[in-house]
């Protein structure tokens, strides 16, 4: 579980809990890792190697960092590697291309993304380059000016893609893997005012869905391979119907079931995650239902390895629970199990050898 670290959440870092893939049981989390404010967390390909972005800069400190661990994936433990500069103010999202070679950041409060080699030993390069956004929305509170929310690299490993909320669009990256570069392909606008936040792509690759933060809904993409460009095909609301249009609502995550039958999208001030039918031929998504998480703000889940089974975060709720999924439905079930973690906003499953 990757945290926020303050005084209110008694939080202090990373925690690691085991979960029982046969039962659904949740050990209570323990502390992994000491450092500040890990809101968000990577795994490189072999699950050897754990990353967190340091959202807010450690006591003392003036710029966030970036932290490098192995993971000792029989004893839940993590040992630190390195730690480097983010190269941004406000990191808030980190991923691994397929290879392992390269990690990327998105700095929500200066509006970049940014990118470092990693090593073979895990370590990772202080940043090769940094990426300043440009542009602004219809709203000129929260989108004045560039938020880059999140940024992660495409199924064929050509391209990497960042959300940025304040300039509401989708920028598209070319990647260079080995070297660990980016250089501009293209965008792709959303809705007004919606302020994309994370993206997930379909299992067959054709498709990926982007949730707007702002306007509780989702938007489905078809992913051209050979051309590098993203095309709208819908946008679909996150809210039951009587509940649309009321202000102060925010999405959070976006999850596909390995399946590819069912997109899930977390309503974090609504405290519900979202059930959608997927066409898998199409990428068309239906609400299905709008199932409570169990605890306040939602800010982050994940299916685990089998894909029966669903970990929520409560960032304020300061707790964590187990959904049973049905692979058949989509369907949501509260298994009753919940543990204690100070300001959870990141679940990964990392598998014991």
């Amino acid at each position: 579980f990757g945290t926020y670290t303050n005084k209110a959440s008694g939080s202090e870092g990373i925690y690691a809990a085991r979960f029982n893939a046969v039962t659904g049981e949740l050990s209570a989390p323990t502390l992994a890792a000491k450092t500040t404010s890990p809101s968000f967390l990577a795994l490189n390909p072999t699950n050897a190697f754990l990353y967190a972005v340091g959202e807010n800069p450690a006591p003392g400190e003036k710029v966030s960092k970036v932290s490098a661990f192995r993971i000792g994936a029989k004893e839940g433990t993590l040992t630190p590697v390195n730690q480097v500069d983010a190269g941004g103010a406000g990191p808030c999202y980190i991923s691994l291309d397929k290879g392992g070679t390269a990690a990327l950041t998105a700095q929500y409060g200066d509006g970049s993304v940014a990118s470092h080699k990693v090593g073979a030993d895990g370590a990772l390069s202080e940043v090769v380059m940094r990426i300043q956004h440009r542009g602004s929305g219809v709203d000129s509170g929260r989108q004045a000016g560039p938020h880059a929310h999140s940024i992660r690299v495409t199924p064929d490993n050509r391209y990497a893609l960042a959300c940025d909320l304040g300039a509401n669009k989708v920028f598209i990256y070319k990647i260079d893997p080995v070297a660990g570069t980016l250089s501009a392909q293209g965008e792709a606008d959303l809705p007004p005012g919606a302020g994309p936040r994370h993206l997930a792509f379909h299992p067959g690759g054709r498709f990926l869905f982007v949730n707007n933060e702002m306007l509780m809904s989702v938007t489905t993409f078809a992913y051209d391979s050979d051309k590098g460009t993203l095309t709208p095909q819908g946008t679909v609301s996150t809210l039951p119907e009587a509940d649309r249009g009321r202000k102060g609502l925010s999405t959070a995550e976006t999850v596909v079931h390995p399946n590819g039958r069912f997109v899930y999208v977390s309503n974090r001030t609504h405290d519900t995650i979202a059930v959608f039918k997927c066409n898998p031929a199409t990428g068309e998504l239906v609400l299905q239902e709008n199932v409570p998480t169990e605890g306040a703000v939602p800010r982050n889940f994940a299916l685990d390895l089998t894909g029966k089974w669903m970990i929520v975060a409560h960032q304020s709720g300061n707790s964590a629970a187990v959904f049973s999924v049905n692979s058949e439905s989509g369907h949501l079930a509260y298994t009753g199990r919940r543990v204690s973690v100070g300001a959870p906003v990141c679940v990964k499953f990392v598998p014991v050898q």
